[in-house]
């Protein structure tokens, strides 16, 4: 069998989640660290010298936050941004107040700037992520369809399967085979077995022929995501994946029928060797 599971990240599907809410609150602070840092450094050039757009200095964190840390933090620094710089750098200076209506443009336009800023960063720090997403997941179905065909048994096809999906969306995930409506072979990746409440909506996605999502009636007790697997030759398999309802991408349906494609035409060239090796 092939080595895949050394081509694939260590924890894939293995290593326990940070707290979503622990992450959010180290994003913001990175975001207000990063507008101190521009406060002092205008506060600092103010002192020297006289410089008429001193208050784009606010903007970098702004654009910084926005590709880095997300929408909220980005506009998070817009906002303090805004605030610092009528703190320390409007007359009169350590107070909120404004004096000259033409400083309350000055402010009211930085915010602006701010957050239109914080939009482009973040929509074009987004787009970079999708499509680093989609290069690593071709990568790995490309390895997939290269390497399984080294798998000389049901056992290690499912394995190799299993072990791929886990690499495409970094959950647990599981291969079945199902030889006349029973359950052949099961292997998994990750740190959930499944139960039998999740083969018996495994089952139910290969009755069916159409995909099932777990919590979802009928199927409320399963933890996985399922999609059925059925050759030209008619052997068949599920494949799932247990998402975070958190966490869980838009779309997976199109990775996942690839998958399946794939994993089809290997079946069918399995069952042809096995009846060979038979004969």
């Amino acid at each position: 069998m092939i080595d895949f599971e050394s081509k694939l990240p260590s924890d894939a599907a293995q290593a326990p989640a940070a707290d979503p809410l622990e992450l959010e609150w180290v994003r913001y602070l990175a975001s207000i660290a990063m507008t101190a840092l521009a406060t002092a450094v205008a506060v600092g050039v103010d002192r020297q010298v006289s410089i008429p757009n001193l208050s784009l200095v606010f903007v970098i964190p702004v654009i910084i936050a926005g590709l880095a840390l997300g929408l909220g933090p980005s506009l998070c620094a817009a906002i303090v941004g805004s605030l610092a710089y009528n703190f320390f750098l409007t007359e009169p200076r350590y107070s909120l107040t404004v004096d000259d209506p033409a400083n309350i443009w000055a402010i009211g336009l930085l915010f602006v700037v701010g957050v239109i800023t914080s939009g482009v960063a973040f929509t074009s720090g987004r787009r970079a992520n999708e499509a680093a997403l989609l290069k690593k997941q071709i990568t790995v179905l490309e390895g997939y369809s290269r390497d399984i065909p080294a798998a000389d048994n049901i056992d290690a096809i499912l394995s190799v399967t299993c072990q791929a999906l886990a690499a495409l969306f970094k959950v647990p995930a599981v291969a079945i085979s199902v030889r006349q409506g029973a359950v052949a072979s099961i292997k998994r990746f990750g740190d959930l077995t499944p139960q039998e409440a999740d083969i018996e909506a495994a089952l139910s996605s290969l009755e069916t022929g159409s995909p099932v999502r777990s919590g979802v009636y009928p199927d409320l007790a399963s933890r996985f995501d399922f999609w059925p697997v059925r050759s030209a030759q008619g052997q068949t398999a599920v494949i799932g994946l247990a998402f975070n309802p958190d966490e869980r991408p838009a779309a997976p349906g199109g990775l996942m029928g690839t998958t399946a494609s794939i994993l089809a035409l290997v079946l069918d060239r399995q069952s042809g060797r096995d009846k060979t090796t038979t004969s």
